[in-house]
């Protein structure tokens, strides 16, 4: 395997059947966890930042040729996309000075918002998804993980402000 695509396919977990892209996403979680109690929220960030500029180059190198580079075997981008989603559980467990494992229902709102927002495609990340190019497959990822991670936001001021938790 050449290290584009072991890259491309996070370490294997694109290669997992069926749904790589929830074994992706699923495999995207303990090096969030571990991103998190390294540096905290900014590691997360830095780390998401990175791996979608690598994702972006990775996938073009191992889909060179290929008339669709949007392989189901190629998961950096759900990688990318999940820890965005986590954002919202990162920075508030810095802010509150909590374990990051405490905020457990964000963890499951964000795989469950980022699987939804990605399996489904509404709006801009279908519009994303459409562009059958390297950029478009890390864009995608990167929406829907936006989208999960206002999802994830809004039920925290939700069921914390509304229910005084």
């Amino acid at each position: 395997m050449t290290p584009a695509r072991l890259l491309a396919t996070f370490f294997g977990a694109g290669l997992l059947r069926p749904g790589p892209g929830t074994w992706g996403s699923l495999a995207a979680l303990p090096v969030a966890y571990l991103l998190h109690l390294a540096g905290g929220f900014a590691a997360l960030a830095l780390a998401t930042v990175a791996v979608t500029g690598i994702g972006w180059w990775v996938t073009a190198v191992a889909t060179r040729g290929l008339d669709d580079p949007d392989l189901s075997e190629i998961v950096i981008d759900e990688v990318a996309g999940m820890w965005l989603a986590l954002w919202p559980v990162s920075l508030g467990a810095a802010m509150q000075g909590v374990d990051i494992l405490a905020l457990w229902p964000g963890w499951i709102t964000a795989f469950v918002a980022f699987r939804a927002f990605d399996i489904l495609k509404p709006g801009p990340v279908g519009w994303a998804d459409n562009m059958h190019t390297p950029f478009g497959v890390m864009l995608d990822d990167v929406i829907a993980g936006a989208l999960a991670g206002l999802v994830v936001a809004a039920a925290a001021v939700v069921f914390h402000a509304g229910l005084g938790l």
